[in-house]
């Protein structure tokens, strides 16, 4: 790899490289299946299911159930902003990532099958927004040891391809997971013929996503990459106040000798936060926007979802052969143009086809972004870098939303999809100026 420096700056440091011989297949399918049992949380627990449990059914009422989730959430997003970069940094100083990995993860699956004892009381509101965000920020720390195994079981002309079909199981088994508990458990009484009585059926599906998570998570604790080369160990003890202090040189010295990490880290904070917002927001613009009942939202997320894994998949492979910029350029480029075709013509087909053509492009983004950082980051510092890579984006999270209620004001739930365009748009125009290294 090539190691171009910033116009007018001191070069780089070189890019580090991947490891030249590829890890064992079952290591790199166990990594993938990781993947594709942990979006069960954040595909059915987050966003579409559990969360409108408690929020719609366990709440006293629906605003005040939104008031109290929201509040949860932020208090989540603060912990995962100091705590990413600190556990990161307390990986790259163990021994084995893999026991870090499996005790973070078999957490996440305790406090979701916790949730089952959220009954369908008001006076359950508090442990059902607690647990959640609980579950939300382990598993925020969780993915950073999980993405700073990337750097140690794919090789240069693999890393796009193996971090490509990850993501995309990933949406896979947020789809799965999302079909068995719609049509097994919630809607119309679930084919499985769980009891409805204080919302069994709706409460089983924390112990359907803490099973789902725990299976497929079982191979990478057993094969996945255990040990730090000796040569990665030449630091200090670990300890809270040294380590943040630590971050905060790194984060010096990445302005004054890695800045293209430090210029990556805060261009992609904005543009995934966008990336973010396409999900998360879709279904309420469709609802508000298109007359979209739940059933209709529903099967538009689990064609989102199809579509997602299906391009990040293809763009994978692409990734390993022209590099991670031109794909994180050309996808954002298409995903704004697609948005402004759906702000420009009031049409459900022309919400559809393009809302699933931008779907198709977010997890290639996301994707791409993973192998970009894994291809720059020195070794030494993968975790503490991804810790900081979650540490950026939650910083800038209020932005997307901030956009996009300002032209919701403005025009109406059509028109705050331009939030979503100006929020990508921004990340683009800070993403451009970027110098990569070349495969």
């Amino acid at each position: 790899m090539t190691n171009p420096s910033d116009p007018g700056r001191a070069p780089a440091a070189p890019a580090p490289d991947l490891p030249e011989s590829p890890a064992p297949r079952r290591v790199v399918a166990a990594w993938s299946l990781w993947d594709f049992g942990s979006n069960a949380f954040n595909t059915v627990i987050l966003s579409f299911v559990f969360s409108v449990y408690v929020t719609g059914t366990v709440a006293a009422d629906p605003e005040q159930g939104q008031q109290v989730y929201a509040n949860s959430q932020t208090i989540a997003g603060i912990l995962v902003a100091l705590l990413a970069p600190l556990m990161g940094a307390w990986a790259d100083r163990v021994r084995n990532r893999r026991l870090l990995l499996t005790v973070s993860t078999l957490l996440v699956v305790l406090t979701m099958a916790a949730m089952w004892f959220v009954r369908p009381e008001h006076g359950y509101l508090l442990l059902g927004v607690t647990l959640i965000a609980l579950a939300s920020v382990i598993a925020e720390i969780a993915t950073v040891f999980y993405n700073g195994m990337l750097h140690v079981i794919a090789t240069p002309s693999t890393v796009g391809r193996i971090s490509g079909t990850a993501w995309a199981l990933g949406y896979v088994g947020g789809v799965v997971a999302l079909v068995i508990a719609l049509f097994g458990m919630i809607l119309d009484g679930g084919m499985l013929g769980l009891p409805t009585q204080e919302a069994q059926n709706a409460r089983a599906v924390a112990l359907l996503c803490a099973g789902w998570f725990a299976v497929f998570s079982v191979p990478l604790m057993i094969w996945g990459p255990a040990d730090v080369p000796e040569r990665e160990l030449d630091r200090e003890p670990f300890g809270v106040v040294r380590t943040y202090r630590e971050i905060v040189r790194r984060v010096v010295r990445m302005w004054h000798e890695e800045r293209r990490i430090l210029h990556f880290l805060v261009a992609s904070a904005v543009y995934r936060d966008g990336l973010g917002a396409i999900f998360s927001f879709a279904g309420v613009i469709a609802a508000s926007s298109y007359g979209m009942d739940t059933v209709q939202v529903a099967i538009f997320g689990i064609a989102a979802n199809v579509v997602a894994a299906a391009g990040t998949w293809v763009f994978g492979r692409v990734d390993d052969r022209i590099g991670p910029r031109p794909i994180i350029i050309g996808t954002l480029v298409a995903m704004i143009v697609f948005g402004l075709v759906i702000i420009a013509f009031d049409a459900t087909a022309v919400f559809w086809v393009c809302g699933l053509a931008i779907a198709s492009l977010v997890g290639a983004v996301q994707s791409a972004s993973r192998t970009l950082l894994t291809r720059i980051v020195p070794p030494k510092d993968v975790n503490e870098t991804f810790g900081l890579y979650a540490t950026a984006g939650r910083a800038v999270s209020f932005l997307s939303p901030f956009l996009i209620g300002v032209f919701t004001a403005m025009g109406g739930a059509r028109l705050g999809m331009l939030g979503i365009v100006v929020t990508l748009a921004l990340g683009l125009a800070a993403f451009l100026p970027l110098k990569t290294p070349r495969l």
